[in-house]
């Protein structure tokens, strides 16, 4: 849990430095449900990333509105925050409104 705490704070930081504006739920509201945070970052029209895969059921399934979920599935601790970071700098527009994944091998951007 450290580990994950440590390396969300980590990804924040990076892209704050990246001169990207981030609220971090973590920082402001922790453990508020899933719903709260998609509400959160729909009113804000904030891109969310997350590594919580239930963000897709909530999209999917119960259809709740969003401005763009980016789900990080990189399995490497060392190759999370640069791949986080690379991938949001370059990408930040086409992630917008999109439900996308992020693995070890590639950046998928669902409609």
């Amino acid at each position: 849990m450290l580990l994950t705490r440590v390396l969300i704070y980590r990804i924040v930081t990076e892209l704050r430095n990246n001169e990207f504006q981030v609220y971090s739920v973590s920082e402001q509201q922790p453990s508020i449900h899933d719903e709260v945070v998609l509400k959160i970052a729909c009113d804000n029209n904030a891109l969310l990333l997350t590594e919580d895969k239930d963000f897709g059921e909530l999209v999917f399934r119960f259809k709740l509105p969003h401005r763009g979920i980016l789900l990080i599935r990189i399995e490497n601790p060392q190759e999370k925050i640069p791949t986080v970071v690379r991938m949001i700098k370059r990408y930040y527009s086409e992630l917008i409104d999109k439900f996308s994944v992020l693995t070890d091998s590639k950046l998928r951007i669902k409609d």
